[in-house]
Protein backbone atom coordinates (compact mmCIF):
# COMPACT_ATOMS: atom_id res chain seq x y z
CA UNK A 1 0.00 0.00 0.00
CA UNK A 2 1.56 3.27 -1.19
CA UNK A 3 0.19 6.31 0.64
CA UNK A 4 0.79 9.96 -0.24
CA UNK A 5 0.36 12.57 2.47
CA UNK A 6 -0.50 16.07 1.26
CA UNK A 7 0.02 18.99 3.62
CA UNK A 8 0.75 22.68 3.43
CA UNK A 9 4.32 23.68 4.21
CA UNK A 10 4.84 26.45 6.72
CA UNK A 11 7.93 28.44 7.66
CA UNK A 12 11.12 26.90 6.35
CA UNK A 13 9.06 24.70 4.01
CA UNK A 14 8.34 22.35 6.90
CA UNK A 15 4.96 20.68 7.23
CA UNK A 16 3.01 20.76 10.48
CA UNK A 17 4.73 18.81 13.29
CA UNK A 18 1.39 17.08 13.89
CA UNK A 19 1.25 15.80 10.30
CA UNK A 20 4.94 14.89 10.31
CA UNK A 21 4.51 12.94 13.55
CA UNK A 22 1.61 11.01 12.04
CA UNK A 23 3.68 10.26 8.94
CA UNK A 24 6.51 8.99 11.13
CA UNK A 25 4.18 6.64 12.97
CA UNK A 26 2.96 5.16 9.67
CA UNK A 27 6.35 4.89 7.98
CA UNK A 28 7.20 1.65 9.72
CA UNK A 29 3.95 0.02 8.63
CA UNK A 30 3.60 0.99 4.96
CA UNK A 31 5.18 2.96 2.14
CA UNK A 32 4.51 6.66 2.62
CA UNK A 33 5.63 9.84 0.86
CA UNK A 34 4.81 13.49 1.50
CA UNK A 35 3.79 16.12 -1.05
CA UNK A 36 3.91 19.62 0.42
CA UNK A 37 2.11 22.69 -0.89
CA UNK A 38 4.48 25.64 -0.75
CA UNK A 39 3.98 29.35 -1.18
CA UNK A 40 1.37 31.82 0.01
CA UNK A 41 -2.24 32.48 -0.89
CA UNK A 42 -4.57 30.85 -3.39
CA UNK A 43 -1.95 30.92 -6.13
CA UNK A 44 0.07 28.27 -4.31
CA UNK A 45 -2.93 25.96 -4.20
CA UNK A 46 -3.74 26.45 -7.87
CA UNK A 47 -0.18 25.83 -9.05
CA UNK A 48 0.01 22.78 -6.79
CA UNK A 49 -2.79 21.11 -8.77
CA UNK A 50 -0.49 20.83 -11.78
CA UNK A 51 2.56 19.93 -9.69
CA UNK A 52 0.60 17.13 -8.05
CA UNK A 53 -0.57 15.77 -11.40
CA UNK A 54 3.04 15.62 -12.54
CA UNK A 55 4.11 13.95 -9.29
CA UNK A 56 1.42 11.27 -9.61
CA UNK A 57 2.47 10.44 -13.16
CA UNK A 58 5.99 9.75 -11.96
CA UNK A 59 5.21 7.91 -8.71
CA UNK A 60 3.12 4.92 -7.72
CA UNK A 61 0.39 6.03 -5.31
CA UNK A 62 -2.55 3.89 -4.18
CA UNK A 63 -4.27 6.41 -1.92
CA UNK A 64 -3.92 10.07 -1.00
CA UNK A 65 -4.39 11.35 2.54
CA UNK A 66 -4.81 15.13 2.52
CA UNK A 67 -4.57 17.14 5.73
CA UNK A 68 -6.87 20.17 5.93
CA UNK A 69 -9.71 20.81 3.53
CA UNK A 70 -7.81 23.13 1.17
CA UNK A 71 -5.14 20.55 0.40
CA UNK A 72 -7.90 18.00 -0.23
CA UNK A 73 -9.49 20.37 -2.76
CA UNK A 74 -6.15 20.47 -4.58
CA UNK A 75 -5.94 16.69 -4.65
CA UNK A 76 -9.55 16.33 -5.81
CA UNK A 77 -8.90 18.65 -8.76
CA UNK A 78 -5.62 16.95 -9.63
CA UNK A 79 -6.60 13.28 -9.65
CA UNK A 80 -9.32 10.68 -9.27
CA UNK A 81 -7.22 8.48 -7.02
CA UNK A 82 -8.90 7.43 -3.75
CA UNK A 83 -8.71 10.32 -1.33
CA UNK A 84 -9.00 10.53 2.44
CA UNK A 85 -9.33 13.99 3.96
CA UNK A 86 -8.43 14.83 7.55
CA UNK A 87 -10.24 17.90 8.85
CA UNK A 88 -7.98 19.36 11.50
CA UNK A 89 -10.42 21.59 13.39
CA UNK A 90 -9.61 25.08 12.15
CA UNK A 91 -11.04 24.34 8.70
CA UNK A 92 -14.33 23.25 10.28
CA UNK A 93 -14.47 26.57 12.12
CA UNK A 94 -13.62 28.45 8.92
CA UNK A 95 -16.15 30.64 7.14
CA UNK A 96 -19.54 29.08 6.39
CA UNK A 97 -18.89 28.72 2.65
CA UNK A 98 -15.94 26.44 3.37
CA UNK A 99 -18.14 24.17 5.48
CA UNK A 100 -20.50 23.92 2.52
CA UNK A 101 -17.57 23.05 0.25
CA UNK A 102 -16.42 20.38 2.69
CA UNK A 103 -19.85 18.73 2.65
CA UNK A 104 -19.98 18.91 -1.15
CA UNK A 105 -16.54 17.36 -1.67
CA UNK A 106 -17.15 14.79 1.08
CA UNK A 107 -20.24 13.61 -0.79
CA UNK A 108 -18.87 13.52 -4.34
CA UNK A 109 -15.06 13.42 -4.26
CA UNK A 110 -13.62 12.14 -0.98
CA UNK A 111 -13.77 8.44 -0.16
CA UNK A 112 -13.47 9.04 3.58
CA UNK A 113 -13.31 11.95 6.00
CA UNK A 114 -11.49 11.93 9.33
CA UNK A 115 -12.30 14.39 12.10
CA UNK A 116 -10.42 14.80 15.36
CA UNK A 117 -13.28 14.78 17.85
CA UNK A 118 -16.96 13.95 18.18
CA UNK A 119 -17.62 17.67 18.57
CA UNK A 120 -16.03 18.35 15.18
CA UNK A 121 -18.14 15.59 13.64
CA UNK A 122 -21.31 17.13 15.05
CA UNK A 123 -20.21 20.58 13.90
CA UNK A 124 -19.55 19.61 10.28
CA UNK A 125 -22.60 17.31 10.17
CA UNK A 126 -20.95 14.41 8.35
CA UNK A 127 -22.60 11.31 9.78
CA UNK A 128 -20.13 8.87 8.24
CA UNK A 129 -16.93 10.66 9.24
CA UNK A 130 -14.36 8.68 11.22
CA UNK A 131 -13.43 10.16 14.60
CA UNK A 132 -9.68 9.56 14.95
CA UNK A 133 -7.78 11.99 17.21
CA UNK A 134 -4.12 12.81 16.73
CA UNK A 135 -1.81 10.36 18.43
CA UNK A 136 0.98 11.17 20.86
CA UNK A 137 4.50 9.77 20.63
CA UNK A 138 4.85 8.19 24.05
CA UNK A 139 8.43 7.18 23.33
CA UNK A 140 9.43 10.82 22.86
CA UNK A 141 7.11 12.52 25.33
CA UNK A 142 7.64 11.15 28.81
CA UNK A 143 8.14 12.48 32.29
CA UNK A 144 11.69 13.45 33.17
CA UNK A 145 12.87 14.92 36.49
CA UNK A 146 11.72 18.51 36.91
CA UNK A 147 15.13 19.69 38.11
CA UNK A 148 16.83 18.23 35.05
CA UNK A 149 14.25 19.75 32.70
CA UNK A 150 14.50 23.19 34.33
CA UNK A 151 18.25 23.25 33.87
CA UNK A 152 17.81 22.31 30.22
CA UNK A 153 15.42 25.24 29.49
CA UNK A 154 17.03 27.66 31.98
CA UNK A 155 14.01 28.08 34.27
CA UNK A 156 14.58 29.87 37.58
CA UNK A 157 14.30 27.31 40.42
CA UNK A 158 12.15 29.58 42.60
CA UNK A 159 9.60 30.67 39.98
CA UNK A 160 6.39 29.02 38.79
CA UNK A 161 5.98 28.76 35.04
CA UNK A 162 2.73 28.77 33.06
CA UNK A 163 3.44 27.43 29.60
CA UNK A 164 1.50 28.73 26.59
CA UNK A 165 2.54 26.32 23.86
CA UNK A 166 1.23 28.17 20.77
CA UNK A 167 2.05 31.12 18.58
CA UNK A 168 0.58 34.10 20.49
CA UNK A 169 0.11 35.89 17.17
CA UNK A 170 -2.54 33.42 16.00
CA UNK A 171 -5.94 34.93 16.78
CA UNK A 172 -7.64 31.59 17.44
CA UNK A 173 -5.13 30.78 20.20
CA UNK A 174 -6.53 33.69 22.25
CA UNK A 175 -3.28 34.72 23.95
CA UNK A 176 -4.85 37.93 25.26
CA UNK A 177 -7.12 35.87 27.49
CA UNK A 178 -4.10 33.99 28.84
CA UNK A 179 -2.43 37.30 29.68
CA UNK A 180 -5.55 38.71 31.33
CA UNK A 181 -5.97 35.58 33.46
CA UNK A 182 -2.35 35.49 34.58
CA UNK A 183 -2.56 39.09 35.80
CA UNK A 184 -5.13 37.91 38.36
CA UNK A 185 -2.98 35.17 39.89
CA UNK A 186 -1.77 35.65 43.46
CA UNK A 187 1.57 37.47 43.15
CA UNK A 188 3.04 35.47 46.00
CA UNK A 189 3.08 32.43 43.72
CA UNK A 190 5.68 34.19 41.52
CA UNK A 191 4.04 32.76 38.41
CA UNK A 192 5.29 33.74 34.96
CA UNK A 193 3.45 33.22 31.67
CA UNK A 194 5.80 31.92 28.99
CA UNK A 195 4.78 31.60 25.32
CA UNK A 196 6.83 29.01 23.45
CA UNK A 197 6.66 28.36 19.70
CA UNK A 198 9.00 27.79 16.78
CA UNK A 199 11.21 25.47 18.79
CA UNK A 200 12.12 21.96 17.59
CA UNK A 201 9.33 19.53 18.41
CA UNK A 202 11.65 17.19 20.28
CA UNK A 203 12.55 20.02 22.70
CA UNK A 204 8.94 20.57 23.79
CA UNK A 205 9.44 17.60 26.12
CA UNK A 206 11.75 19.63 28.34
CA UNK A 207 9.39 22.61 28.58
CA UNK A 208 6.45 20.39 29.50
CA UNK A 209 8.52 18.59 32.11
CA UNK A 210 9.80 21.88 33.56
CA UNK A 211 6.55 23.85 33.58
CA UNK A 212 4.15 23.96 36.51
CA UNK A 213 1.11 24.03 34.24
CA UNK A 214 0.20 24.12 30.55
CA UNK A 215 -2.37 26.78 29.67
CA UNK A 216 -4.56 26.65 26.56
CA UNK A 217 -7.11 29.41 25.97
CA UNK A 218 -8.03 28.70 22.35
CA UNK A 219 -11.37 29.64 20.84
CA UNK A 220 -11.40 26.30 19.02
CA UNK A 221 -9.23 23.24 18.45
CA UNK A 222 -9.51 19.83 16.83
CA UNK A 223 -7.40 17.40 18.83
CA UNK A 224 -4.58 19.56 20.23
CA UNK A 225 -1.35 17.62 20.50
CA UNK A 226 0.01 19.95 23.17
CA UNK A 227 -2.61 18.63 25.59
CA UNK A 228 -1.74 14.98 24.95
CA UNK A 229 1.97 15.70 25.08
CA UNK A 230 1.47 17.47 28.42
CA UNK A 231 -0.47 14.45 29.68
CA UNK A 232 2.35 12.16 28.55
CA UNK A 233 4.80 14.31 30.54
CA UNK A 234 2.50 14.36 33.60
CA UNK A 235 2.18 18.15 33.39
CA UNK A 236 -0.86 19.85 34.98
CA UNK A 237 -3.24 21.50 32.49
CA UNK A 238 -5.80 24.29 32.34
CA UNK A 239 -7.73 24.55 29.09
CA UNK A 240 -10.88 25.99 27.65
CA UNK A 241 -13.46 23.40 26.58
CA UNK A 242 -12.36 22.91 22.97
CA UNK A 243 -11.88 19.90 20.68
CA UNK A 244 -11.41 16.65 22.56
CA UNK A 245 -9.62 18.17 25.57
CA UNK A 246 -12.33 17.31 28.11
CA UNK A 247 -12.28 13.68 26.97
CA UNK A 248 -8.48 13.50 27.02
CA UNK A 249 -7.90 14.91 30.50
CA UNK A 250 -10.98 13.21 31.99
CA UNK A 251 -10.73 13.14 35.77
CA UNK A 252 -6.96 13.60 35.95
CA UNK A 253 -5.91 15.44 39.10
CA UNK A 254 -4.62 18.99 38.53
CA UNK A 255 -6.07 19.11 35.01
CA UNK A 256 -8.97 21.53 34.61
CA UNK A 257 -11.47 22.71 32.02
CA UNK A 258 -12.16 26.44 32.32
CA UNK A 259 -14.67 28.90 30.99
CA UNK A 260 -13.53 31.91 28.96
CA UNK A 261 -13.66 34.11 32.08
CA UNK A 262 -10.18 35.32 33.18
CA UNK A 263 -11.18 34.91 36.84
CA UNK A 264 -12.08 31.24 36.36
CA UNK A 265 -8.85 30.54 34.48
CA UNK A 266 -6.79 32.29 37.17
CA UNK A 267 -8.46 30.29 39.93
CA UNK A 268 -7.75 26.98 38.16
CA UNK A 269 -4.18 27.99 37.36
CA UNK A 270 -3.63 28.61 41.07
CA UNK A 271 -5.07 25.17 41.87
CA UNK A 272 -2.82 23.51 39.30
CA UNK A 273 0.28 25.36 40.51
CA UNK A 274 -0.35 24.63 44.20
CA UNK A 275 -1.08 20.95 43.45
CA UNK A 276 2.63 20.61 44.13
CA UNK A 277 3.43 17.46 42.16
CA UNK A 278 3.15 15.90 38.73
CA UNK A 279 -0.06 14.30 37.46
CA UNK A 280 -0.76 10.73 36.39
CA UNK A 281 -1.73 11.94 32.92
CA UNK A 282 0.56 9.54 31.07
CA UNK A 283 -1.45 6.61 32.37
CA UNK A 284 -4.63 8.19 30.96
CA UNK A 285 -3.46 8.64 27.35
CA UNK A 286 -2.06 5.18 26.63
CA UNK A 287 -4.94 4.52 24.21
CA UNK A 288 -3.84 7.57 22.18
CA UNK A 289 -0.33 6.37 21.41
CA UNK A 290 0.91 7.05 17.89
CA UNK A 291 1.10 3.31 17.20
CA UNK A 292 -2.56 2.69 18.07
CA UNK A 293 -3.72 5.68 16.02
CA UNK A 294 -1.57 4.55 13.08
CA UNK A 295 -3.37 1.20 12.97
CA UNK A 296 -6.74 2.97 13.02
CA UNK A 297 -5.67 5.05 10.01
CA UNK A 298 -4.52 1.96 8.15
CA UNK A 299 -7.94 0.39 8.75
CA UNK A 300 -9.52 3.41 7.05
CA UNK A 301 -7.11 3.14 4.11
CA UNK A 302 -7.85 -0.56 3.70
CA UNK A 303 -11.60 0.02 3.81
CA UNK A 304 -11.35 2.74 1.15
CA UNK A 305 -9.20 0.64 -1.17
CA UNK A 306 -11.41 -2.41 -0.79
CA UNK A 307 -14.51 -0.40 -1.68
CA UNK A 308 -13.13 1.92 -4.35
CA UNK A 309 -15.26 2.14 -7.47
Amino acid sequence: MNILFISRAKQGNQISPVVQAQANSLNELLKLAIFSIRGKGWKSYITSIFKLRKYLKMNNVDLIHAHYSYTAYVASLATKKPLVCSLMGSDIEDFRFNRLLIRLFAKYAWKAVIVKSQGSKNRIKLKNAYVIPNGVNLSLFKAIPVTEARKKVHFHPEKKYILFLSDPGRREKNFRLAQDACKLIDQELRAELLAIHNVPHEEILFYLSAADVLLQTSFFEGSPNAIKEAMACNCPIVSTDVGDVKEVIRDTDACYISTFAPEDIALKLEKAITFGKRTNGRQTVQHLSSEIIAHKLISVYQSVLQNKS
